[in-house]
């Protein structure tokens, strides 16, 4: 018996309101919560009996056959309400519900596909590039036309060398799709780090892309909204790399029903290697601790099983990040350690903005001897740092 944690909060905004009951057998791309605000709507990844309803999940046991169709959403409009209808968030990691980010019109600007894949160990979008590049095209066409872009551009790295070329041979006829070329660092998938190398153009903290007339989306969730668009397909699977100490190493698992535990494919994966440590789901920079069986969301990207924490006895001093580990997540990483945190700093790149502490130059790192001298002052013998390059 299998069964799925479909989270009612997988996006930015408030939980999502179910539309069904316990006990009511649900089809897999039926929907099955509305958003309430901000949001975006959820539908089953899977046929099965509704087991259980709570406050931040809807609990779904699989039938022993999955179909492989699926409930299509209903026929719409305008392409921005088949995206609206499907539920689709940004699938890179931020949630942002998309038809909110397209309700809008960049004439004579432009829509940028994000191929960065910029956390080190992940490369699913890597995988859907180099086997459906004209998907991503497409894509960029349809967000063109909703948006009145003149141009999309496709942001990679040069050494994705198989996607490059499947992408630039997708392009050769489409005279308004062009590939741009980013640097091989992190953060260069942040968003002002792409408007700043292919626009040329520096974009404050707290601005958002949509001040240099353009649009950011990540590669997969292109590929959602492809398939919202032609083939009535509601945002009911995941795209994820497991990598780390698993037996078969690095593996890609494209089309999976979203809310399937993440013992699921480290099983997958041949099972652990030992000795391991903590599970991380996201990417090594930005990611969280997770557990077997956290389930995945439309915003999981990644199922890394790490080495067993080394264990530090010396007094530690965290250095935070925007672009990295924040407050919470390195504390929690020294505390695994058997570490006592006795100082934390921010990069002195960090500017408070709106209550939220943004980077001021994404990828571009200063020196952080100030910092380190003042945690050492506080008593600090080793620096657990969060920082993207120094």
């Amino acid at each position: 018996m299998t069964i799925i944690h479909i989270l009612l909060r997988q996006h930015v905004g408030a939980p999502c309101q179910p539309i069904v009951n316990a006990g009511e057998i649900v089809k897999r791309g039926q929907k099955i919560a509305v958003p309430q605000g901000l949001g975006a709507n959820i539908h089953a990844s899977v046929s099965g009996a509704v087991l259980e309803i709570t406050d931040s999940e809807i609990v779904i046991e699989m039938a022993p056959d999955q179909p492989k169709d699926f409930v299509p959403i209903p026929e719409t409009d305008n392409y921005l309400e088949a995206i609206k209808e499907a539920g689709i968030v940004g699938a890179g990691g931020a949630g942002f519900p998309m038809h909110v980010k397209y309700n809008t019109m960049v004439e004579n600007g432009y829509i940028i596909a994000n191929a960065a894949e910029c956390e080190p160990l992940l490369s699913h979008n890597v995988k859907l590039m180099e086997e459906q590049p004209e998907l991503i095209v497409r894509g960029l066409k349809y967000l063109m036309e909703i948006t009145k872009a003149k141009k999309a551009y496709i942001a990679i790295k040069t050494k994705y060398q198989k996607a490059m070329i499947a992408l630039g041979k997708a392009c050769k006829d489409e005279p308004d799709v062009e590939l741009k070329y980013l640097p091989d660092m992190y953060p260069s998938g942040d968003e002002r780090v792409i408007i700043r190398e292919l626009l040329g153009y520096t974009l404050e903290p707290g601005q958002l892309p949509i001040a240099a007339n353009a649009i950011v989306s990540n590669i997969e969730t292109i590929k959602h909204a492809v398939e919202a668009i032609e083939l009535r397909k509601p945002f009911i699977e995941k795209d994820l790399t497991v990598s780390g100490r698993v037996q078969n190493g690095t593996t890609v698992f494209l089309n999976q029903p979203i809310g399937m535990p993440v013992k699921y494919y480290i099983e997958q994966c041949g099972g652990y290697i030992h000795p391991y440590g903590e599970i991380v789901i996201g990417g090594p920079f930005t990611g969280r601790h997770g557990e077997e069986d956290t389930p995945l969301t439309k915003t999981s990207g990644g199922i890394l099983v790490a080495m067993p924490f080394p264990q530090e006895t010396r007094k530690v001093g965290i250095l935070m990040c925007e672009c990295g580990g924040s407050e919470e997540r390195l504390t929690e990483i020294a505390t695994g350690m058997g570490a006592e945190v006795v100082a934390a700093e921010r990069c002195k790149r960090m500017v408070e903005v709106n209550g939220r502490y943004r980077c001021s130059l994404p990828g571009v790192c200063p020196g952080q001897a100030e910092k380190v001298l003042s945690m050492k002052k506080a008593g600090a013998e080793v620096v657990l740092t969060g920082t993207c390059q120094d």
